[in-house]
């Protein structure tokens, strides 16, 4: 069994399926539910008007069938008995309700006890198929369709869910719309009325627990009659026990299916987030008045609301008394006392809950009356009012004057985003208890706050904001101001522009989905088509539905419907569905509409009687009624049946219900057959149809069908109805023809007028949908996306200058017609205006009888030049002017002009109208009085028409007209003065000392951001006249986007100037002038303007046209420009346009000739740039050349690089060559001469190049023979060597012989050395050395002789010289010597020693010379003379190195005492005693030898000499003898030396300078003979002694 209605629902509450009015009464009863005693737990009333109406309704019906069984004659008299008893019953029940009875006599009585004796014939059940499942076969349930569904609150109780259960059921009899009805398949039979009735009582026993008999018992009028007519069918039928029991097992079986939902409920699927059913309004309100915001929010949990002040929270304690704030009954208030000025702000309430949070916002406008007004003049009447005063519905009210500011103009937008139109409303006079009311509209029909679309009035200014743009939204929009009887509007276009297409090509959105038609078998949905298609035709639309409350949407139709309008079948009535479509073409399915507004699948007349009386809340009060069956009526049959609507798609029927149909609902069939035949067939079969209108689908297209309808209740279905006449299944509707005579028509500089005629014959026509397109462009675009009513249009946002066409086609529900035939094409420019009027009317010259007048041309010329002036005069005598009169008859060029024939002395106003050739403008303001009298002074007038142009941010150009009157004598001159703005009068200056002859000047210096006024005096020879008009005040800018006259010179040679503006009024028009002198009839100069550019060009640019050239817009405050085309200008603007005149082929580099690797030659030149047409010719001794294989050429168009190579260079070859170039009318060439020895060179260059390819081609020298001489100065001969491998061997020579080398060359870094150290002359040669292997040789020779040797000597030496150590002082015994060291030392370097700046002069005791690394300054017997700086010369053979050492001072000293130090040593070691020569090491003799020793030795004085053995002095003997002679030889004699003598023995001489010990060792040996000897004796005496 399927769940009841209304938990299905649960889930979502669908507050939008219930109406404004019915959600207010719920909300009211709601209200007095919680105050009323009536309501108790587990029981619950009716409204007292609810109960009785619906008591009044049964009875009545069940009266009016017992009577009509009976007789008929008695009928009316038992209808008003029991309307009788009706009324009193009600009435008592509204007594007990309005007074909060409980009392179970005031409860609800038992409608079975009112049912008549014989029940009517029931109608079909309304249960689902599970229900009736669980019904016995023989019986079912009555069952009450409800038209209003009411959420109960969450139930925690079993006992509580089973009560809200079984209240649905009450609730769902309660509110339905038609009687009861109940199905059954037996004959009518008097007696089941009791056993209805019996079987009702079960039911209610059931769920009550038994206590609604008591009830019913205490209540009903007829109790007792009835209770013993049950008792005696009980015991008599059979029949009701099975009923009571069949009904216990289906209310059984329902409560526990409820329960066991309850129990799976989850609690989140009934929390919905909060919603304002009543949204504060905005208030305008007086000080000291208090205001109230009122508000309503439903939501569950229920909501928490906040208040807040320009989004700052409320405080109620902060400002006690201010605010209060209360909530009661779900009604939400804040209320503001004795509001004041600050209390304007705007108020937001806040809901909040934890679902979400929602706020809606209220303004709060607090007005203050300033003016002075005595009330009690109101009081008194109108008679007491002042005449400027009237009275209006408000009470009172004076002319008001309403005005605009900051108005919205056309505004663009696009579908998805937001928009905000707004202007701010100022009303004159300003009543204090009088506000405007503010209405807003689209094409004339009023605007109402929406989910779209919000209105905001802040008490000065309206706004109107689109929260989300649809194409419904485009159109004329309207702001209607009204002040009792007097109102203002505005109004302005809205565009709304397609959204972005998800998917390429796919068509756009269909828009204005409503619903025609409603009742509670389908919805006929309509539509308008898009104007754009993407780009393929529209094959149709698809429609999707939605029930309101979920977001499930589901498709209506399998295949697309291309009419507008399509019925939706397939609905559940008595639910509310929102309506989408979208549409489809060849790429996809493009964006959905918007949505519709909800719609009810109802019936009118139901929905209508639900509308005007809601339901009140069910009661939860158990009512279980089932009516006994009667004989009924079968229904005859329906009448009026049409088609009312005929597609391809489907078709509709309507007819009128039967006048004969019983008391009970009827259903419908639908029969249909194909013309010609009488072959009827139901079309409805399986869903009959409850409403008298339906649509049928799967008609075959092309054929023809008639059509009748039957009806069905209880007794039978009836006779057809007369069958509708032949109907051909098609679009009944056609499309529209094309409109006709497209006419544009010019209306500002961005929209234009479109104009047709309309398409003829349409039927329903929808509108138009028009369409722009640039000239030439091929590319059509939607001027509007809402199609428009009426043959015409303006269409905006179009370009100014460019030029359209147009195109239109028609819409109506079948589709969009052809296109109309393209307009003609029209510029986009604004429509030409009648000129504004002039101003600063100026007397410039009196006379005796006439006098000169100067103005200023009209701001606005009105998109036309200004073809004259008409002056109006009139005299002012006494303060009173007269009549008008005419001054000139022919219009006036100037702005000047000398009216005649008036009075001497008498007193004229004048006023001046400009005309252009859309007629004659308004007039200007009436002039100041000017007296009519001859001037006498001798200075000129005034200078005239001062205007001023070119402005920058430092200078502006002023221009004026030399004065009317000019004195006794001519003008010669001008002064101009400037001061700022709003200095005084004392503050001018004049910006030229000397007067100026010219009527223009340049004004330099200007201040950025400053405003400023000036003005022209003229001088003459009687002196300065007064000065002009002020021209100004403007402000000393660059004004963002201006430009600058810039100079062009086409392709032909024409020069021009261009200028362009993009600040134009719609009526701006560009104004050349030459030295800023109108140059419109110089035959020199064409002048050609479109759009916002002007061109002026020079036929013949020449000396005459020397001069500055100025371009100034008119319409605009001084905008403009110049250019000065001075003598050396005009040479360079002639030179260029002789070169565009005659182009050439810019040249970028000119033809040269290069050898390549090979020994190619390649010949080549640049371009600056190549196109594709670029053509070029070789050309050799005059002859042309071609590809071949001797040349071969190429073009590289990107890089504009020609080339042609040949292979190798022959003596034919010598001549001339040229390149030819030719880019369309521009032509180019180069040419290269190749004679004589430049050929020659370069055809050895190329040989030579040819052999260094074939030698590269094995092992080479990559870099040639070179020498280095390195930091040790040392010089290296290194090479580099390439394409080698491992049996490449490197022999190095000099002067052709081999030199070895001790180390293995190693060719990994490809460098090969040959180390020379110490290098000197004898290293010059001629060096050599040999690269070689299988595939060839190279070798690279190095002349190190002559020059080359110089060279590399001057480099060896420069490097030995970097070598030197700084100079340093050694002293020695001699003197003292300066020194430095070198790596090493050569001859060739020079050594030059200096002292004091002085070159030195050497001698014995300064001497100079090299000890090998060392270079030295030797000073024997130093002196102070010696002291300086002393500075020593390196000279390399080319430069110098220098290096420095200063010999004074302390220095010197200590060097000196050094010296005397030293010195003195070394005469002690001079004359040292010590042994001079003479004495071995070692002295070998033999035994028995005498050794004489002989040694020289040396003293002075002479020193003493003694001698040691083993170190202890030896005493000479007749053995040993020593002697000394001549104080220099010593002798040291011993005689037959022996063993004994063996030892180290000494000299030592010694006198005052020291001692000195020569040491010899003496060594005696014995013969080996003698020894054997000697051993051989005593071996012989052991033996005699044996």
């Amino acid at each position: 069994m399927s769940l009841p209605f209304y938990q299905r629902l649960h889930q979502h509450y669908d507050s939008s399926y219930r109406n404004r009015d019915l959600r207010s009464t719920m909300s009211q009863y709601q209200e007095e539910k919680k105050s009323s005693a009536i309501y108790t737990h587990g029981s619950t009333a009716y409204s007292s008007r609810s109960s009785a109406a619906h008591r009044q309704e049964s009875e009545a019906f069940s009266q009016a069938s017992t009577a009509s069984y009976q007789q008929q004659a008695s009928r009316a008299a038992e209808s008003t008995h029991a309307f009788a008893a009706s009324r009193k019953t009600a009435s008592a029940y509204d007594y007990g309700y309005s007074h909060g009875l409980t009392d179970s006599s005031l409860m609800l009585e038992d409608y079975s006890s009112k049912l008549s004796p014989q029940a009517k014939r029931a109608k079909k059940s309304l249960l689902s198929g599970e229900e009736k499942e669980n019904l016995p076969s023989d019986y079912m349930v009555p069952i009450f369709s409800g038209r209003q569904v009411h959420v109960s609150g969450i139930t925690d109780t079993e006992e509580e869910r089973i009560k809200e259960a079984a209240a649905y059921i009450a609730q769902r009899n309660l509110l339905a719309s038609e009687e009861g009805i109940t199905a059954s398949k037996q004959s009518a039979i008097s007696k089941q009325s009791a056993v209805s009735k019996q079987s009702a009582v079960s039911k209610q026993s059931a769920v009550s627990k038994q206590s609604l008999v008591s009830k019913q018992s205490s209540v009903s009028k007829h109790s007792s009659s009835t209770l013993h007519q049950e008792e005696a069918f009980e015991k008599k039928s059979r029949k009701v026990a099975i009923r009571e029991k069949a009904e216990r097992v289906s209310l059984t079986k329902t409560l526990e299916e409820t329960e066991a939902f309850h129990r799976k409920l989850n609690e989140d699927h009934l929390l919905h987030a909060p919603d304002f059913v009543i949204k504060p309004r905005s208030h305008t309100v007086w000080e000291k008045e208090s205001v109230k915001l009122h508000c309503s929010v439903s939501g569950w949990p229920e909501p928490r609301v906040t208040w807040y002040k320009n989004q700052v929270p409320i405080n109620v304690h902060a400002n006690p008394g201010k605010y209060i704030i209360e909530s009661r009954y779900g009604m939400h208030t804040l209320e503001i006392n004795a509001c004041d000025f600050e209390d304007t702000a705007q108020y937001r309430a806040s809901a909040m809950n934890v679902k979400g949070e929602l706020s809606a916002y209220a303004s709060v406008v607090v007005k203050r009356y300033k003016g002075e007004f005595d009330e009690t003049r109101f009081h008194a009447g109108v008679s007491t009012l002042p005449l400027s005063f009237g009275v209006t519905p408000y009470g009172y009210a004076s002319k008001f004057e309403i005005h605009f500011d900051d108005k919205f103009d056309v505004s663009f937008g696009r579908e998805g985003e937001t928009m905000s139109l707004g202007c701010r409303v100022v009303i004159t006079p300003e009543i204090k208890h009088f506000q405007p009311e503010i209405q807003w509209y689209r094409n004339g029909a009023p605007i109402s706050s929406s989910k779209w679309v919000q209105t905001l009035w802040s008490g000065d200014r309206a706004t109107l904001t689109f929260s989300h743009l649809n194409k419904e939204d485009e159109g004329l929009y309207t702001i209607r101001v009204r002040m009792g009887e007097y109102y203002e509007q505005y109004s302005a276009y809205v565009f709304v522009r397609d959204a972005d297409a998800e998917i390429e090509g796919a068509p756009a959105s269909p828009l204005d989905v409503v619903c025609l038609d409603a009742n509670k078998d389908y919805i006929i949905i309509s539509w308008k088509q898009p104007a754009v298609d993407g780009g393929s035709p529209i094959l149709g639309y698809f429609i999707d539905k939605c029930e309101v409350g979920t977001d499930s949407w589901s498709q209506c139709n399998d295949t697309p419907v291309k009419f507008a309008r399509f019925p939706v079948t397939g609905l559940i009535e008595g639910r509310s569905y929102i309506f989408r479509v979208r549409a489809v073409n060849k790429n996809g399915i493009g964006l959905p509409s918007r949505v519709s507004e909800p719609v009810a699948a109802l019936d009118p007349a139901e929905k209508a009687r639900l509308q005007s009386r809601p339901s009140a809340p069910w009661t939860g009060q158990i009512i279980v009624t089932e009516e006994e069956p009667s004989e009924g009526i079968v229904p005859g049959p329906p009448t009026d049946l049409s088609v009312t609507e005929a597609t391809r798609n489907y078709v509709v029927l309507s007819w009128k219900p039967p006048g004969q149909r019983g008391h009970e609902g009827i259903l419908y069939f639908v029969e249909k057959c194909e013309a010609g035949t009488e072959n009827w067939q139901r079309v409805n079969t399986e869903l009959p149809v409850k409403s008298p209108r339906f649509a049928l689908f799967d008609l075959a297209e092309g054929k023809s069908y008639r059509f009748r309808v039957r009806c069905s209740n209880s007794a039978g279905v009836g006779e057809p109805s007369e069958a509708t006449e032949v109907t051909v299944v098609g679009d009944k509707l056609d499309i529209p023809k094309p409109p006709g005579k497209i006419i544009p028509s010019r209306n500002t500089d961005t929209s234009v007028v479109v104009s047709w005629e309309e398409s003829k014959d349409a039927k329903e026509l929808v509108g138009y949908y028009i369409e722009s397109s640039i000239v030439g462009s091929g590319k059509w675009e939607p001027c509007n996306n809402n199609p428009v009513k009426g043959p015409r249009f303006t269409c905006h946002g179009l370009v100014t200058g460019q030029s359209y066409i147009f195109r239109v086609r028609a819409v109506n529900a079948a589709g969009l017609s052809e296109y109309s035939q393209d307009s003609e094409a029209i510029e986009v420019k604004a429509a030409i205006a009648a000129p504004s009027p002039p101003c600063d009317i100026t007397c410039l010259e009196s006379f005796r009888d006439s006098m000169v007048l100067g103005w200023k041309q009209p701001d606005k010329t009105g998109g036309a030049e200004i073809t004259g002036y008409y002056v109006n005069y009139r005299e002012v005598i006494d303060g009173v002017p007269g009549r008008w009169r005419e001054a000139n008859i022919k219009a006036i060029s100037d702005e000047a002009y000398k009216i005649s024939n008036l009075k001497e002395n008498m007193v004229y106003q004048f006023q001046v109208a400009a005309m252009n050739i859309a007629g004659l403008g308004e007039p200007s303001a009436v002039s100041a009085c000017f007296k009519c009298e001859e001037w006498t002074i001798a200075v000129p007038g005034p200078p005239h028409n001062v205007k001023y142009s070119e402005v920058r941010k430092t200078s502006l150009v002023l221009q004026w007209k030399p004065p009317i009157h000019s004195g006794r004598t001519p003008v010669t001159g001008y002064f101009v003065d400037l001061k700022e703005a709003h200095a005084k009068d004392d503050q001018w200056r004049g910006l030229n000392k000397a007067a100026i002859k010219n009527t223009y000047l340049r004004v330099q210096g200007l201040k950025e951001g400053v405003s400023y006024v000036l003005r022209v005096r003229a001088i003459n020879q009687a002196g300065v006249g007064k000065p002009s008009e002020l021209a100004g005040p403007v402000v000393a800018e660059t004004r963002p986007g201006t430009k600058e006259v810039a100079v062009h010179v086409d392709d032909d040679g024409v020069i021009s100037l261009n200028f362009e503006c993009d600040q134009m009024a719609p009526n701006s028009q560009f104004n050349w002038s030459k030295d800023y002198v109108s140059t419109e009839d110089s035959p020199r100069l064409e002048v050609e303007s479109k759009g916002n550019k002007t061109k002026m060009t020079f036929k013949d640019l020449g000396t005459e046209d020397l001069g500055i050239y100025s371009c100034d817009v008119t319409d605009t405050d001084g905008i403009g420009s110049s250019y000065l085309i001075d003598e050396e200008e005009l040479k360079r603007l002639l030179a260029l346009s002789q070169e565009h005149k005659f182009p050439t082929v810019p040249i970028k580099s000119e033809l040269a000739v290069e050898i390549l690797e090979k020994g190619q030659v390649r010949f080549w030149m640049q371009a600056e740039k190549l196109s594709g047409n670029t053509k070029v010719t070789y050309i050799f001794n005059d002859k042309e050349i071609f590809e071949g294989p001797k040349y071969k050429m190429h073009i590289d168009r990107n890089t504009g690089i020609i080339e042609m190579f040949m292979e190798k260079l022959q003596d034919e070859d010598e001549g001339t060559y040229t390149f030819q170039l030719q880019d369309g009318k521009a032509t180019g060439h180069s040419t290269l001469v190749l004679i004589g020895d430049v050929y020659k060179k370069l055809q050895k260059e190329a040989e030579f190049q040819r052999q260094e390819w074939i030698r590269k081609q094995g092992p080479h020298f990559a870099e040639y023979l070179s020498w280095e001489v390195t930091g040790e100065c040392n010089v290296l001969l290194k090479c580099k060597v390439a394409n080698i491998k491992k049996e490449t061997h490197i022999v190095w020579y000099k002067d052709e012989r081999e030199i070895s080398v001790d180390e293995k060359h190693d060719f990994k870094d490809g460098i090969c050395t040959l180390l020379i150290t110490e290098f000197s002359k004898k290293d010059a040669g001629i060096y050599e050395v040999i690269l070689k292997d299988d595939r060839g040789k190279d070798k690279s020779r190095l002349k190190l002789v002559d020059e080359a040797f110089k060279e590399l000597m001057s480099e060896v030496c420069k490097t030995i010289a970097l070598s030197a150590t700084d100079l340093k002082i050694q002293s020695t015994a001699e003197g003292i010597r300066l020194y430095s060291f070198v790596t090493y030392y050569l001859d060739d370097l020079k050594v030059n020693w200096s002292h004091n700046g002085t070159p030195i002069k050497y001698s014995d005791r300064v001497k100079s010379g090299v000890t090998g690394e060392q270079i030295w300054l030797q000073i024997s017997e130093p002196t102070p003379n010696d002291k300086g700086k002393y500075v020593m010369e390196l000279f390399d053979g080319k430069t110098g190195h220098l290096k420095t050492v200063d010999l004074s001072g302390q220095a010197y000293d200590e060097a000196y005492a050094e010296f005397q130090r030293l010195k003195q040593a070394a005469i002690a070691e001079k004359n040292r005693a010590r042994v001079v020569g003479g004495l071995p090491d070692v002295v070998t003799i033999q035994e028995g030898k005498a050794l004489n020793l002989t040694c020289i030795v040396w003293g002075d004085p002479t020193p003493e000499v003694s001698w040691l053995k083993n170190e202890k002095p030896l005493v000479p003997d007749d053995h040993c003898s020593v002697r000394f002679e001549a104080g220099k030889t010593a002798y040291f004699t011993i005689s037959g030396v022996s063993t004994a003598d063996s030892g180290k023995y000494g000299l030592v001489v010694k006198n005052k300078y020291g001692s000195e010990i020569s040491d010899f060792t003496i060594s005696v040996f014995i013969p080996e003979e003698v020894a054997r000897k000697a051993t051989e004796q005593p071996q012989k005496g052991n033996k005699k002694a044996k």
